[in-house]
């Protein structure tokens, strides 16, 4: 005799199905596994989330125009008018630290992915053909490697002038020759796997090849790169910014409001404490996420 099914049966059924389905396992799937064990990774990413947040909403959270001069609140120490004090100008440095967020983080991944599709590309098609091309392209890199990063980013800009295009043109060849080795590697690393020999058996062709085996298989490395050349994007761009080849005032820029401040170090230090604590987290939580995806997608920690 067939068994009865009500509605109430029907649902615990159905319950019951869900739990037995297995969730498909994917390689980005397990590397977010490891990536939510890591604690100090979840750290980086909490405090990265929160500088997007305050860079989006940066007109919501800063108390005062940054732009705006009020001479009769010029040098005021920190305040509760003004958390972290006034500037040469009467300017309040918590807007302008806070739109620094804006600045800062928008620049550096502007920077870093022109450095990706410039010597990344350049990275990858070295190490895909090898030979002749490889040699030619990272004799090359190497020329530019024999000069310090802020020093080729430093000349470039004496060159083009101040401003954010330029900035963004000088630290790109200036990581170019890193980012170009880096994605070099990555693809070494998948260049003699069986997957990529089996492929070229069947005759892939050399695009589809580099396209659909090859990037998406060394995009985990290409990642962690990617994450920590932010950091080292701010800082470059911060670096040149305080010696005074970067960005333009009023710029609300960390590293400028540092060079605005560093006449004062003596009198009124919190005018560059406030912005180097600022560049000294970001660039702490970029690095805590980099060691945390580093480890995500290392193949031994599976």
């Amino acid at each position: 005799m067939a068994k009865m099914m009500t509605p109430a049966m029907e649902k615990i059924e159905k319950k019951k199905a869900k739990r037995k389905r297995v969730r498909r396992s994917t390689p980005g799937y397990e590397a977010w596994k490891r990536f939510k064990r890591n604690k100090t990774a979840i750290i980086g990413l909490v405090i990265v989330c929160l500088l997007i947040l305050v860079a989006i909403f940066a007109p919501l959270l800063a108390p005062f125009d940054y732009t705006a001069q009020d001479y009769s609140a010029m040098m005021q120490k920190p305040s509760a008018a003004h958390w972290f004090g006034t500037d040469a100008y009467g300017r309040d440095i918590l807007s302008r630290v806070i739109y620094g967020t804006r600045y800062s983080l928008l620049i550096a991944l502007f920077c870093t992915i022109a450095a990706l599709f410039t010597g990344g590309l350049l990275g990858i098609i070295a190490g895909y053909f090898g030979g002749v091309v490889d040699t030619i392209i990272m004799r090359i890199m190497d020329i530019f490697q024999a000069i310090p990063m802020i020093m080729m980013a430093m000349c470039i800009v004496a060159v083009l002038r101040n401003g954010i295009p330029q900035l963004v043109i000088a630290v790109m060849f200036a990581s170019m020759p890193t980012m170009a080795r880096n994605n070099r590697a990555a693809i070494l690393r998948v260049r003699g796997s069986d997957y990529i020999e089996s492929s070229e058996a069947i005759g892939v062709g050399q695009f589809a090849m580099i396209l659909k085996h090859m990037i998406p298989n060394a995009m985990g490395v290409m990642i962690i790169y990617f994450v920590g050349f932010l950091a080292v994007s701010i800082m470059l761009m911060s670096s040149m910014s305080y010696i005074g080849v970067g960005l333009a005032a009023p710029t609300p820029e960390w590293g400028l409001i540092l060079n605005d401040g560093k006449s004062y170090i003596m009198s009124s230090p919190y005018m560059m404490i406030f912005p180097a604590l600022m560049i000294m987290i970001t660039c702490f939580a970029f690095n805590l996420m980099g060691d945390g995806l580093r480890d995500a997608f290392d193949p031994k920690m599976k």
